[in-house]
């Protein structure tokens, strides 16, 4: 009789499998590990999608959000990128123009360990090339 009942349920189980399965591959990860797609989820709302400073968010905020664009003209040409990954991080402060640190510090959240393994410096890695990529020349 056991045999049965799962014979006849096996049927009815398998959509809700499928479509759970094909949930994990059509879904944003939690978390992801691509530089354009952490600036979209975690920096546009401030820095807006092209990182001019011009998100929607950016008019709430006490100082003027910075343009991620010019960080290489600003820095005799040359992308800081040791120091863009801190200041993403939290380790060090924010250009004066976040003055008390309205930016939020990413470092935290990007570095949640998922599948017992610790993303962080990917991401960090990721986000930082990405703003790296957005300068202009």
């Amino acid at each position: 009789m056991l045999l049965l009942c799962l014979g006849l349920l096996a049927p009815a189980l398998l959509p809700a499998a499928q479509k759970q399965e094909q949930d994990k591959t059509t879904l944003p990860a939690r978390n992801p590990i691509e530089g354009a797609k952490i600036f979209r989820y975690y920096c546009a709302a401030c820095h807006g999608t092209d990182g001019r400073g011009h998100g929607p968010a950016s008019v709430a905020l006490k100082h003027a959000v910075p343009d991620l664009t010019l960080i290489s003209q600003r820095n005799a040409g040359k992308f800081p990128y040791q120091r863009v990954k801190e200041i993403i991080e939290g380790k060090q402060p924010g250009p004066l123009a976040h003055g008390d640190r309205e930016m939020p510090i990413w470092g935290p959240i990007f570095h949640e360990v998922e599948a017992d393994q610790d993303w962080g410096e990917v991401r960090l890695d990721a986000i930082t090339k990405y703003i790296e990529s957005i300068q202009q020349k």
